[in-house]
């Protein structure tokens, strides 16, 4: 089994309960490089196995409270049988993670959902952003303003994201590996530094919010390697208008690192830097131990990327995402801010997966 991206074994274990209808017939793609072509490739890629988009908004009310919040829709190919008839077949699942991380609060709200394609509650486009899951939608309308609706059990969600710089094309033009050597690879881009604007609703309370957002789009045929158990992962939207990408595969057992990939683009910029692997770290330096997993994160962290060199601070350590509900993983994804030569100088998320347990399939 070949490995993946960050994010696809998060979605693993949804294909437990279609196994036992399994084809050996079923082939999924593997990713090449190539020219991505927008608006399509902000659509659906229905024939590879994992698909995402994932949206991660700073945000702060009309009162100055800060706010983070994660809306992630992961699309699922199965592997049953692509000549199965039944209009009740599971080819394509659609799931969806919504979090509002409430720091004055120190709490998560979460909820989660999932359904298969076909049915009522799902809706999925080609040829651009346009996914809905049982009335939790996020769009992209034609001037690339990204929309967004949330009717969670706890909370409302709405807001418009609009960009205010290109598309950022992460690895070599949208062509990400995931080991060296590009063995493992993902198609894979960014829109960082949306400038958000929301309405949050709970306890039959409004507020406005507004900051500012980051969203990835990534889809692939291949896991993690088998030798892996998580990554660490940040995307930041500096101040000054930089994007900043970094993430590590870590190995089962010691934690040594595997892989490693950093990304800046300066504001105004038309060129991504990359950074090769020797010149991307991550230190941790404090750990927070879940009262309901056991599960210990290094929620804080130093990322050395090139000659610079940032530190990330939780909004509040309790961020762990329990997705089992869906047949997902249990991992954190924390609002954090980024700090460098002791101020501060962006914010964004950092995510942490393989600490409950190894990522498998």
């Amino acid at each position: 089994m070949h490995p993946c991206s960050r994010r696809s074994l998060l979605l693993a274990s949804a294909l437990t309960p279609f196994a036992r209808h399994a084809s050996c017939a079923v082939e999924f793609p593997r990713v090449v490089p190539g020219p991505l072509l927008f608006p399509r490739d902000h659509g659906v890629h229905r024939d590879y196995r994992v698909e995402w988009w994932y949206l991660t908004g700073s945000l702060e009310d009309t009162g100055g409270a800060p706010l983070g919040l994660q809306v992630t829709f992961f699309r699922l190919r199965t592997s049953v049988d692509p000549a199965n008839p039944s209009r009740f077949a599971a080819h394509q699942l659609l799931l969806a993670h919504i979090a509002l991380a409430d720091p004055k609060r120190a709490r998560l709200l979460v909820d989660q959902r999932i359904a298969r394609a076909g049915s009522s509650a799902v809706k999925m486009a080609d040829d651009d952003t346009d996914i809905e899951l049982n009335r939790w939608r996020l769009a992209r309308q034609s001037d690339g303003r990204y929309e967004c609706e949330i009717a969670a059990r706890t909370f409302g969600l709405r807001f418009f994201a609009t960009p205010s710089q290109p598309v950022l094309l992460q690895g070599v033009e949208g062509f990400s590996p995931k080991q060296a050597g590009g063995a493992y690879a993902s198609r894979y881009y960014s829109v960082p530094q949306l400038r958000i604007e929301a309405e949050i609703q709970r306890d039959d309370n409004k507020r406005a919010a507004r900051g500012v957002a980051w969203l990835d789009h990534e889809w692939t045929s291949t896991l993690l390697e088998p030798e892996a158990t998580g990554w660490d992962w940040i995307g930041m939207n500096l101040d000054d208008g930089t994007a900043l990408t970094a993430f590590q595969t870590r190995r089962k057992g010691d934690g040594a690192v595997l892989f490693a990939y950093a990304s800046m683009r300066a504001p105004g910029a038309t060129r991504v830097r990359v950074f090769a692997q020797q010149q991307v770290r991550f230190e941790p330096l404090a750990f927070w131990e879940s009262p309901r997993t056991r599960a210990r994160y290094p929620v804080a962290q130093r990322v050395t990327v090139g000659e610079r060199v940032f530190e990330t601070q939780p909004l509040f350590v309790d961020q762990e995402l329990d997705a089992r509900l869906t047949g997902s993983a249990i991992y954190w994804e924390g609002a954090s801010t980024l700090s460098e030569d002791g101020r501060r100088v962006g914010r964004g998320y950092l995510e942490l997966t393989g600490y409950a347990a190894a990522l498998t399939l």
